[in-house]
């Protein structure tokens, strides 16, 4: 399989870094990066992209698979991003340092927040919201088009769960594949309450409810966890940015066969609208998304 290499900006540590590093897709590559440039310290990716030519070491570095450090720009935000998703330096600077926080969204058949939680916390509290369930039916997972570079999303049910405690088991057993993949959402629905609860493929927190006492419920639940209301949060998606999955995690063949074999079946599927990519070597990883001008 062919290495690409990728410019990948860390905050964290006595100063920001630099480091190009080398992998099969943009997940391996960071952690090369983090794995030769933390040393100790705390460290996390705040901006990504792939490397130009004169970005490359040769010669020994490259036999030696030897990263190169240098000094970060400093303009770019030190916020720290949950896994899965990371976006492009313009695109960092472009965004601002988000905050954590939530906003409602008004429509014809209910209500919906969506919340935006730093790092891996958005996972614990995810998880956190899900033990707030008064009950939970079956569990979505919609694995993207841009996993794999397939060009098709496919979408995953379970059987019948009925338990809340079913649901925690299984995201908890499956939380690196399914909860840190930029590739995946995840979504629990709550029939009983026409309610759903989804983490989606840009790592934010959605509760979508047919009604007002539904949603306050989920506002109370993030307000418990200092995730605060907000007027706007920061939307990833107005920016260049990149989906990736963890490191260890599975290439999408291996993960749709996972899938079927915990006896989810697909439910549905569909080809996604072509994207511009000039991604050449990069395998399965780094899925830019080209935002609005």
């Amino acid at each position: 399989m062919k290495e690409a290499w990728y410019r990948i900006i860390l905050a964290g540590g006595d100063q920001p870094a630099l480091v190009v590093a080398p992998g099969a897709h943009l997940g391996a590559a960071l952690d090369v990066a983090l794995a030769r440039a933390a040393r100790g310290q705390e460290r996390w990716p705040v901006a990504a992209e792939l490397a130009t030519a004169g970005d490359v070491p040769l010669g020994e570095s490259v036999g030696r698979g030897v990263v190169v450090a240098r000094d970060a720009p400093a303009e770019v935000p030190a916020w720290r991003w949950p896994s899965g998703i990371v976006p492009t330096p313009d695109g960092a600077r472009r965004l601002g340092a988000p905050r954590d926080g939530y906003v409602v969204h008004r429509h014809d058949a209910g209500a919906a927040l969506e919340a935006v939680v730093a790092g891996d916390r958005v996972v614990e509290v995810f998880m956190q919201l899900v033990e707030e369930l008064p009950s939970a039916d079956n569990i979505e997972v919609r694995v993207a088009g841009h996993h794999g570079d397939a060009g098709i999303s496919e979408v995953w049910l379970t059987p019948r769960l009925g338990d809340v405690r079913k649901v925690i088991r299984f995201l908890d057993d499956h939380d690196v594949e399914l909860l840190g993949n930029g590739h995946v959402e995840v979504a629990v629905y709550v029939r009983a309450e026409r309610a759903t609860l989804r983490l989606t493929e840009h790592k934010r927190i959605v509760w979508v409810a047919a009604d007002d006492e539904v949603l306050a419920r989920g506002e109370a639940w993030l307000a418990a966890r200092g995730v605060p209301p907000l007027d706007a949060i920061a939307d990833l998606t107005t920016v260049d940015h990149h989906h990736y999955r963890p490191g260890k995690s599975l290439p999408r063949k291996k993960l749709l066969e996972r899938l079927h074999r915990m006896r989810l079946r697909r439910v549905d599927s569909w080809p996604d609208p072509p994207v511009a990519d000039d991604r050449a070597g990069a395998d399965d990883g780094a899925a830019p998304d080209a935002a609005a001008p």
